[in-house]
């Protein structure tokens, strides 16, 4: 596991989570709560993202001329960000859900 990419993705998650939940009000979980769980479904999503296409793992990488890997941090930016919308969204429903009984 690479630090850096970590970083990227619990980033991008912590956006994600925090436009999921502005699209989705009445399943949002607040402005910390969005970020927080955005984080969380962008560092582990991202993470599984990275087994699950090894050429996503590479963004810190260096390249042969001895720069980033734009390709692999692009990935890593969109996968957080995706997973960790997913994840506050999923996360949003079940707690509407629970709070409904």
């Amino acid at each position: 596991m690479n630090l850096l990419s970590l970083i990227i993705e619990l980033i991008a998650g912590a956006i994600g989570g925090d436009v999921a939940g502005r699209a989705l009000k009445e399943k949002g979980l607040g402005a910390a709560g969005n970020t927080i769980v955005g984080a969380i479904g962008g560092g582990i999503g991202g993470q599984l993202l990275s087994l699950a296409i090894p050429g996503l793992g590479g963004a810190t990488a260096l390249a042969a001329g001895g720069g980033l890997d734009i390709g692999s941090l692009i990935g890593q930016l969109l996968g957080g960000g995706v997973m960790g919308a997913i994840f506050t969204a999923i996360v949003g429903v079940i707690r509407q859900k629970m709070s409904a009984r």
